[in-house]
């Protein structure tokens, strides 16, 4: 029993941890002003009218990105169908990774048509508000900016013809139907961030 009880606890305060690491869920998520690859700098505040916000943290090196990125892309043009923001952010230092750099970005974005904003967090500021710790990584925001889920877009890295379990399709969905996405958090799979020394 004391075994029990002792192991509940060190869940309970790994639980904490994980969510004091970023926002938590339910709280309002801070405007930010980051550069796109239009050269033009985006807040949230720049879309009054969505219905929700789709963060994902992601970049040009991760081979787990590129896997996704055309599934990025796809969901992109989707969401944007149902009033749905979605918002790519690169959080690597360019310095550590210069795949990663804003003109590579540029070219990135260019050759594959992105319809969707491509940011730059150069200073390294917005992606540790959010406890992001992948590329690629994703966050849910409701309409009010709070945020509703996060981690994994779906069960299946490696291969899109794979996919058993639309994590974040299923909280879109969640939400629209007034309920809260269950699970709220999964573990995203991908590239460590690469942080300034």
């Amino acid at each position: 029993m004391k075994q029990l009880i002792f192991l509940s606890l060190i869940l309970i305060s790994f639980g904490c941890t994980l969510q004091a690491q970023g926002y938590a869920f339910g709280s309002v998520v801070e405007d930010f002003k980051l550069k796109n690859t239009d050269g033009k700098w985006v807040s949230l505040s720049d879309f009054p009218d969505a219905k929700a916000y789709v963060i994902v943290f992601t970049c040009n090196h991760c081979p787990y990105a590129k896997l996704y990125e055309d599934r990025i892309i796809a969901m992109a043009e989707q969401y944007r169908k149902k009033g749905i923001v979605l918002i790519a952010i690169n959080p690597n230092d360019a310095e550590i990774v210069p795949e990663d750099s804003y003109a590579l970005m540029v070219a990135r974005a260019k050759e594959k048509n992105y319809s969707f904003p491509y940011l730059v967090d150069e200073k390294q500021e917005v992606y540790p508000k959010f406890g992001a710790s992948r590329t690629p990584q994703v966050y849910l925001l409701d309409q009010q900016k709070k945020l509703r889920y996060s981690g994994a877009i779906d069960d299946a890295p490696k291969d899109a013809s794979l996919v058993q379990t639309k994590y974040l399709d299923n909280a879109i969905k969640a939400l629209e139907n007034g309920k809260d996405p269950d699970p709220q958090l999964t573990k995203a799979v991908g590239c460590s961030i690469k942080k300034k020394a």
